[in-house]
């Protein structure tokens, strides 16, 4: 008799388990299971409808236009959480500018060519008195004609030694600075860093039929700075071989040292060129470059673009090319979209 009952009971426990395996491999056999539709579709090798967006595309996503550029896609409220705001830029307008590659130049070996003057200057007004001294002597005959041979011919040396210094300048440094009435206290201007001479080249082949009366003195890190003409360059630069200008620039900081380099636009005879005026803070410094993020059509995601920073202008930067006055730019919070941008891009799929 418990040899049967034992029997039923492995009996009963192996039906039960095979009910609950069925049931688990099988959820649309148990009454009020049913299989996600999801699931289901992917299970029949279908792909879930566009309007069926998952759970992960929720939130900032990051993709790439066809130029590489970086698009940002976030939603309306994620926007005015971040505190995104957007506008279109002004128009502007801007002179016409040539670009040339430029150097500050040192004023050491300028201002050693003015000692030099000054030195044979004093040489030959000595000389020269001698010389005269020494005529009237004779005359009296109380010299003789050697020593007036003598003081003639150092006062001739003296002067060729002037006209040799006058000349390296003229040559090295052209005739305008060299014939300058001011000359020392320019050249004492120089050593102080109150002002600056800056060399400007333009590309081989290009030249100008006139010279710039102004210019706009740019550094690598943005700096700008206005700069007069002072002469044309007496020589032409071997590596650019084009047509070569000499600026002076008073700089209200020590930012210009001998040897930078420094890129120049001298401003030519022209119609003005139309863009737009970028304000400050919808421009992102980054990897070197400025950028800024434009709204794409839907107004739900942002085009980050890269602009060039070498036209600042009163209220930001003036760009041409690249961007419309219809264009909608963050005007607020870039910033922030870059940070989320960031993030997204980080963030494993």
């Amino acid at each position: 008799m418990k040899r049967a009952i034992v029997l039923i009971i492995v009996i009963a426990v192996a039906a039960g388990g095979g009910i609950w395996w069925y049931h688990q491999h099988n959820p649309a056999a148990t009454p009020g299971a049913e299989k996600p539709a999801a699931d289901e579709k992917a299970a029949a090798g279908e792909k879930p409808a566009a309007d069926e967006k998952p759970a992960a595309d929720e939130g900032t996503h990051v993709t790439h236009d066809d130029q590489g550029n970086s698009v940002v896609s976030m939603s309306d409220d994620d926007q005015g959480d971040a505190g995104i705001v957007f506008g279109n830029p002004p128009a502007g307008q801007w002179s016409q500018e040539v670009k040339g590659y430029g150097r500050v130049l040192d004023p050491a070996p300028l201002a050693g060519l003015l000692n030099e003057l000054v030195l044979a200057q004093a040489a030959t007004n000595a000389t020269a008195r001698e010389w005269e001294r020494q005529k009237t002597l004779l005359a009296q005959t109380n010299t003789s004609a050697r020593a007036l041979q003598a003081a003639e011919a150092a006062a001739l040396h003296d002067q060729l030694a002037l006209q040799s210094v006058r000349d390296r300048l003229a040559l090295g440094w052209g005739p305008a600075l060299a014939g300058r009435s001011d000359l020392p206290e320019f050249v004492q201007s120089l050593a102080s860093r109150q002002a600056v001479l800056v060399r400007v080249d333009l590309a081989g082949g290009e030249s100008l039929d006139a010279a710039p009366a102004t210019a706009r003195v740019v550094t690598l890190s943005g700096r700008t700075t206005e700069a007069k003409f002072l002469s044309p360059t007496t020589d032409v630069d071997p590596q650019f071989q084009g047509q070569g200008f000499v600026f002076t620039v008073q700089p209200n900081t020590n930012s210009l040292a001998p040897g930078q380099a420094v890129t120049v636009w001298l401003q030519v005879p022209g119609e003005p060129m139309s863009g737009v005026i970028v304000p400050s803070d919808s421009v992102l410094r980054l990897e070197g470059s400025g950028w800024v993020y434009v709204m794409n059509k839907g107004g739900e995601s942002f085009t980050r673009k890269k602009i060039p920073l070498d036209r600042p202008a009163e209220a930001g930067w003036f760009v041409t090319g690249t961007l419309k006055p219809d264009d909608y730019i963050v005007i607020k919070g870039a910033q922030t979209l870059l940070s989320e941008e960031l993030k997204a891009a980080l963030s494993p799929d």
